[in-house]
């Protein structure tokens, strides 16, 4: 599927299984943190939308506006981070190079450092993004204890 010229419709019916949306302020600016900072790739981006790939999966950014007849918008704060209680993992994603593009991209924070999880064999940080979104880049540590 050619995600550039995809209309909605077709789009939404080639969907399965579990599909993630992220209601996001300003969808570029979560987008740039993406592409930027963790190496997605970002799709039909405008103000409104765009549709993220990483690892041959997809999930959307929507701007609030987008859901305006929609329950969700009544439950998010006006200001502050959004994504309390949810973490998106991103496996084979370089933590210390992403931490490293996260203290110098406007808007992200490093929240956890790259730390060895010797338990689950994993390298990983946390960074949140603009909006507020914990995501985990992590790879598989090399030398086990």
């Amino acid at each position: 599927m050619d995600y550039e010229t995809v209309d909605a419709r077709d789009f939404g019916h080639a969907l399965t299984g579990l599909t993630v949306n992220l209601l996001v302020r300003d969808v570029r600016a979560e987008a740039a943190f993406l592409a930027g900072v963790l190496g997605l790739a970002a799709h039909r981006l405008s103000a409104d939308f765009a549709i993220m790939e990483y690892g041959g999966q997809v999930f959307q950014l929507h701007a609030d506006r987008t859901y305006a007849a929609h329950p969700l918008p009544g439950l998010l704060p006006e200001a502050g981070p959004r994504g309390a209680g949810i973490e998106l993992r991103l496996h084979e994603t370089d933590p210390d190079a992403a931490a490293a593009r996260a203290a110098a991209h406007d808007g992200a924070m490093v929240l956890q450092a790259p730390v060895d999880k010797p338990p689950h064999g994993l390298r990983e940080a946390v960074i949140l993004s603009p909006s507020g979104y914990a995501w985990v880049p992590s790879r598989r540590m090399e030398n086990r204890p």
